[in-house]
């Protein structure tokens, strides 16, 4: 920094942040990891950032704007403290853990698949996709690697805001020409106002970096002859695209240029109809209630035996630690023996049961040991959970027919609009032909099933198991024959 940071292990920012350790630093920012006074066990990501006198109203504007955005690739900002008489800020914002995509290249680069670098496309286009249609328009302009964090399931998170804007349709040219040298558009350096198309063309910029294994960021003469070779053949036309020196000669906007990465992308992936059961990896199904007491556990118990027809090592696990419906089956199961201290993980039928479930459990479900998996991830209250939801390969939303709670779903599938999801399906439990169709024309989607009665979840009835075969009927295989041993209505 050019300034010398303020905070030390210990200070209180604002009466209840503590500073515990410096985390990363860089130009005219810092960054702290901090406690929270008012929420034991709760850390934050703090954000020292120092401005000119002259810019003091412009850094609350930006911060009052950032506030706003609600995106699972980004995160929250949930307080901020104003310009202090030395002109230091304070962004308070989701410490996110992983490692930044500037430190997984350099330590794995041998490592890196182009299905990582096509992933890693599709995922920072979403979110800019949702910076660009955000009203005002935010504009990131500082795409580098060291801006883009990695969870640990390689999920995408922009974690740098320090020169993000609004776009100001008066404005002729940037009042602060801002960026990395390399990853910025040229525009960015003068004569013109920085829009979106600055974005995409810092996203061709470190998509080349990638692909030439960190050797070039423009796109010069001779530069495909350094592009590695495994990458889907259109991928390079469309870095050359993004990387136009003029913003007009590049993609309108972030929507159509992933929808060309997708379909670049498309001839790499299994064709629809090949058996999910037959290729490598976990099967990911995860369940999302559109409102309490529509069926979504007594759905997704159902799913997990229709599932284990067709796959050896089959888990269901319940989302969040306030659920209490699997402590009540598991009491069942174990002849009311269960307590507190049981273990979370119990059998019923060679399926395994895990309740109240953390994230971090999550992964390691995810890490081979199944060949699919259920997430019973409640009723959406708010983005805690999304981030299973969206990953899954099949999301699956459960909601009622009810002509009287249709706009339920409705809001559920407006507030997802902005993510990508062409699997996603919409399962109706106990709902009618006229009401299925009502729905699906309300949804505009075909992908709306219904599932029948079905008293006993542990008890896959004829009429279920169809409908869950048809639902997934370009995923699975054939099934295979599997004993029965426990009734959940006789215990």
């Amino acid at each position: 920094m050019n300034h010398p940071s303020k905070m030390e292990y210990g200070d209180v920012l604002g009466g209840r942040y503590v500073i515990e350790r410096k985390i990363g630093e860089g130009g005219m920012s810092c960054v702290y990891l901090a406690g929270d006074l008012k929420l034991p066990g709760q850390k934050w990501a703090v954000k020292e950032s120092v401005s000119e006198l002259g810019m003091h109203r412009t850094v609350e504007d930006e911060a009052s704007l950032l506030i706003k955005l609600s995106h699972p690739r980004l995160p929250r900002i949930v307080d901020f403290f104003k310009p202090d008489p030395d002109g230091y800020t304070y962004l308070v914002m989701d410490y996110i853990e992983g490692m930044t995509l500037e430190r997984y290249f350099r330590t794995s680069r041998s490592k890196i698949g182009a299905d990582f670098i096509v992933r890693l496309a599709d995922q920072l286009l979403e979110v800019l996709g949702y910076l660009h249609e955000h009203d005002p328009q935010v504009i990131f302009r500082d795409l580098k690697p060291s801006n883009i964090m990695l969870t640990e399931q390689l999920e995408v998170r922009l974690i740098d805001f320090g020169i993000a804007r609004s776009f100001k349709q008066e404005s002729g040219e940037d009042t602060v020409k801002l960026g990395t040298v390399g990853f910025a558009a040229p525009e960015q350096y003068g004569g013109r106002q920085s829009d979106a198309r600055s974005d995409l063309y810092g996203l061709g910029a470190l998509l080349l970096y990638l692909c030439t294994g960190g050797n070039f960021t423009e796109w010069i003469p001779g530069v495909e002859r350094h592009i590695r070779g495994d990458l889907p053949r259109g991928l390079v036309p469309i870095i050359r695209k993004l990387l136009q020196y003029a913003p007009e000669d590049r993609y309108p906007s972030a929507k159509e240029a992933r929808q060309a990465v997708d379909k670049a992308a498309r001839p790499a992936l299994p064709a629809p109809s090949a058996s999910r059961s037959m290729m490598a990896g976990t099967l990911v199904a995860a369940a999302l209630g559109a409102s309490a007491g529509v069926g979504t556990t007594h759905s997704c118990i159902a799913l997990a035996y229709f599932l284990a027809k067709h796959y050896r090592r089959v888990a269901v696990a319940e989302m969040g630690s306030q659920s209490s419906a699997f402590s009540r089956i598991q009491e069942i199961a174990e002849g009311g023996r269960a307590s507190a201290g049981s273990g979370r993980k119990f059998e019923i039928d060679g399926i395994h049961f895990w309740r109240q479930t953390g994230r971090a459990e999550v992964i390691s479900l995810l890490g081979g040991s199944y060949d699919a998996v259920v997430l019973d991830l409640g009723v959406y209250r708010n983005s805690e959970r999304l981030e299973e939801f969206l990953r899954a390969d099949v999301p699956l939303i459960v909601g009622s027919g009810a002509e009287w709670r249709q706009h339920e779903l409705l809001a559920l599938s407006r507030l997802l609009a902005d993510h990508h999801q062409p699997h996603r399906l919409y399962a109706l439990p106990l709902a009618g032909p006229d009401a299925l169709e009502r729905v699906r024309k309300l949804l505009d989607t075909d992908k709306v099933y219904t599932l029948p009665l079905q008293l006993d979840p542990f008890e896959l009835t004829s009429p279920s198991e169809q409908a869950f075969r048809h639902m997934f009927r370009h995923i699975i295989a054939e099934p295979e024959p599997r004993k029965r041993r426990f009734r959940f209505l006789r215990q």
